[in-house]
């Protein structure tokens, strides 16, 4: 479970997106702590900020103003290709769209995250092998996504995201495509890994996912909203 070693430290942080002359202050002065083994959901409607935290969270971006520190490291004003290789060895991410690359057995799709980190073919081929086991997948390690539900394909991004064992796994609506029976299946799954004492930072815009988590934080006109238990955050 949570301990106080922090995993997310936002301090004040702004974004603003120029185009020529108009700018847009997309987050307003963030300021946020994620603790190790937290799980913790974000929601928030169209246009609140929600995806710019996201991304700034994700490293995928980094702010205008303010601090970022991601398991201790200042990710804040680091260039692309220091974000790159921090988000490959920091972060596990699970999109909606599972973003597996169809060609490819569940397996080499697991194995990508850990050939850009650079690990030799039989420890790849292992770690993958693991991490699909994990999730439930161990008799569909040759399969491609087209050979598999939409729930096992969420799974095997699941297993991507655990496979060079990230500080941080962050799903952005990761039940969007899936129907109620696959949604359950792998809200357990993630249920599962907290359990376990992995830090998962989920992005949704349902309540009842959001209900799963152990922590809801609302976002709106760029700014924290509410930051609650996710049994206060259902009462509300």
């Amino acid at each position: 479970m949570a301990d106080s070693a922090p995993v997310i430290e936002l301090s004040e942080v702004r974004k603003v997106y120029r185009t020529g002359s108009v700018e847009v202050e997309a987050l307003c002065g963030v300021s946020l702590s994620i603790t190790t083994g937290e799980y913790v959901a974000i929601m928030g409607p169209s246009g609140s900020g929600k995806s710019t935290l996201m991304h700034i969270l994700g490293c995928l971006d980094v702010p205008t103003a303010g601090d970022y520190l991601l398991s201790g490291e200042d990710v804040s004003t680091m260039d692309e290709i220091d974000l790159a290789e921090v988000r490959n060895r920091l972060i596990g991410f699970v999109f909606q769209q599972f973003n597996l690359l169809p060609s490819l057995t569940a397996q080499r799709n697991v194995e990508l995250p850990l050939a850009y980190a650079g690990l030799a073919r039989d420890e790849r081929a292992r770690r993958a092998r693991e991490a699909l086991d994990r999730v439930g997948l161990r008799d569909r390690v040759d399969h491609r996504p087209g050979e598999l539900s939409g729930g096992q394909q969420q799974r095997v991004a699941v297993a991507r995201a655990l496979a060079t064992d990230p500080a941080l796994v962050l799903a952005d609506e990761p039940t969007g495509n899936l129907d109620s029976t696959a949604t359950e299946d792998v809200l357990d799954l993630f249920d599962e890994l907290h359990g376990h004492g992995r830090t998962i930072v989920l992005i949704t815009h349902e309540a009842d996912v959001a209900a799963r988590a152990a922590r809801v934080i609302h976002i709106r006109d760029g700014q924290i909203a509410s930051d609650e238990p996710a049994v206060a955050a259902a009462a509300r």
